[in-house]
C-alpha cells in the first residue's frame, strides 16, 4: 500500500473515501494536522499508486484494514490515532478492532457502518456512470458532495468552476472496486467492541452519507462522541477551519 508522510509529532493516519486518494481527500486540512502530528496518508488499493488485487479478486475489508496498519507501521509509527472519511470510516473501525494495540483514538468523518438505502443507491448509480464513462458523473458528485446552502451562495461562475474542477478529477483506477467494497460493508457488530475514544463527526447538510449514518455509529460505540457541524459531505472543503478545529481538539485530549 503506497502512502505519503507529512509533519512530525504524535502519529495520525488518515484514510480517504471512495474514488479518491489520501492527498485529494485531506489536502484542505493536511497542513494544520501535520503542524502537530506525523500524518500518514495511505492510498487504498487502486488509488495513488497502490495496486489492485489480481483480476477477478474483490477487495476484502479485513485485508485492506491490515494493509492500512502495515502502511502506518512501515512509515515508522508505533501507535497512532486513526481517522477515516466516508468509506475510510468503516475501514478505520475494522482496523481498530483487528489491531487495538496500535490505535489510540478513532475518528469517523462522514463515515458509515453500512450503506443505508440512499447511500447504496447513489453508489450503484455512480458505479454505473463510471463504467459507461458518463461525463455527467461530475454533476452528481458535486450535488452530493456540497451542502445546498453552500452551492446556492456561489455565484454562477464559481459554481461552473467547481463543476469543471470536479470534472477534471478523473476517478482513480480502483474506484469501481472501492464502490463494490463500500456496498459490501457492515461493521455494526464491530462498534460495541471498540475500546478507544471515538469521535463521530457528521455534517448536517450531508446528502451523500446522511447524518443518520453517524447517529447509528455514535449510538453503538461505548466511548463515542457525536459532533455535528454545518456543511455537506465535503464540509472540510467548505469550512476547513471548523473541521480542523474539531479534529485537533479531540486529538489533543489523548496527547
Amino acid at each position: 500500500m503506497a502512502f505519503d508522510v507529512h509533519g512530525s509529532g504524535p502519529g495520525l493516519v488518515l484514510l480517504h473515501g471512495t474514488g479518491s486518494s489520501g492527498l485529494r481527500t485531506w489536502n484542505t486540512i493536511l497542513g494544520g494536522l501535520a503542524a502537530q502530528h506525523t500524518v500518514v496518508l495511505p492510498n487504498l488499493p487502486g488509488s495513488g499508486g497502490s495496486p489492485l488485487p489480481a483480476a477477478g479478486t474483490s477487495l476484502d475489508l479485513d485485508v485492506v484494514a491490515d494493509q492500512v496498519v502495515s502502511a502506518a507501521r512501515n512509515a515508522g509509527l508505533e501507535r497512532f490515532a486513526l481517522a477515516g472519511a466516508s468509506l475510510g470510516g468503516a475501514l478505520a473501525v475494522r482496523a481498530a478492532i483487528r489491531h487495538p494495540e496500535f490505535v489510540t483514538r478513532l475518528i469517523t468523518v462522514a463515515g458509515f457502518a453500512r450503506p443505508r438505502p440512499t447511500l447504496r443507491l447513489n453508489l450503484q448509480l455512480l458505479a454505473s456512470m463510471y463504467t459507461r464513462g458518463d461525463d455527467d458523473a461530475s454533476r452528481l458528485i458535486t450535488s452530493l458532495s456540497f451542502a445546498e446552502d453552500y452551492l446556492d451562495a456561489l455565484p454562477e461562475g464559481a459554481l461552473q468552476q467547481v463543476l469543471r474542477q470536479i470534472g477534471e478529477l478523473r476517478p482513480e483506477l480502483g474506484t469501481t472496486a472501492q464502490i463494490e467494497l463500500a456496498l459490501s460493508i457492515d461493521v455494526r457488530d464491530d462498534l460495541p467492541r471498540l475500546r478507544v475514544p471515538t469521535l463521530v463527526l457528521t455534517a448536517t447538510g450531508d446528502r451523500f452519507v446522511a447524518p443518520a449514518h453517524a447517529y447509528e455509529i455514535a449510538a453503538a460505540v461505548p466511548d463515542g462522541r457525536l459532533v455535528e457541524i454545518p456543511g455537506g459531505h465535503a464540509a472540510h472543503v467548505e469550512d476547513p477551519t471548523r473541521s480542523l478545529s474539531e479534529l485537533l481538539t479531540f486529538l489533543a485530549e489523548g496527547e
